[in-house]
C-alpha cells in the first residue's frame, strides 16, 4: 500500500479533480454565456470540492479534516444540484448530464465513507491523540 504524503495522493482528491476539469470543459461553451452566475456557481461548487479536501488535508488534524470532508461532500451535492439546472436549462443534453451526475454523487458517496473511516479512527482506544493524517496507508 502507498503511504499518503500529501492531499495530491488522495484518490478522493484525483477524482475531485477530474471532475472539476469535466465541469470547466463543458462551462466553456457558448450556451453558458447566457447565465453567466450558473457557469461560474457551478465552478466554484466543482473548486470548492477539491479545494476543501486539500485544505483539510493540509491542517494536519483529523477532527479539521473531517469538517473540510463535510463541506466537500456538500459541495459535490451543490454540483449535482447544479448539473440540474443546466440540464433543464438545456445546456446539457440528458447523455452528457447523466454520468456528470453519476460522478458528481459517487464522489460524495466516496468522500461520506472516508469520513466513515476516519471516524472510526478515530474512535479507537489510543488513536484520539493522533491528530496528523499524513503518513496514514492509503484508503480512499
Amino acid at each position: 500500500m502507498a503511504t499518503i504524503k500529501q492531499f495530491e495522493d488522495l484518490d478522493t482528491w484525483k477524482d475531485a479533480r477530474a471532475l472539476n476539469k469535466k465541469i470547466y470543459t463543458i462551462t466553456r461553451r457558448k450556451a453558458f454565456t447566457e447565465d453567466p452566475d450558473l457557469r461560474r456557481q457551478i465552478r466554484r461548487a466543482s473548486v470548492s470540492v477539491m479545494s476543501n479536501i486539500a485544505e483539510g488535508f493540509e491542517r494536519n488534524n483529523n477532527n479539521f479534516f473531517i469538517n473540510f470532508l463535510t463541506i466537500a461532500k456538500g459541495s459535490a451535492g451543490e454540483v449535482r444540484s447544479q448539473l440540474y439546472c443546466c440540464l433543464d436549462g438545456e445546456f446539457l443534453s440528458e447523455r452528457e448530464f447523466e454520468p456528470l451526475k453519476e460522478e458528481a454523487q459517487a464522489l460524495g458517496e466516496r468522500i461520506g465513507k472516508f469520513i466513515i473511516y476516519l471516524e472510526r479512527y478515530q474512535s479507537q482506544p489510543g488513536n484520539k491523540s493522533r491528530t496528523t493524517v499524513a503518513g496514514r496507508t492509503r484508503n480512499t
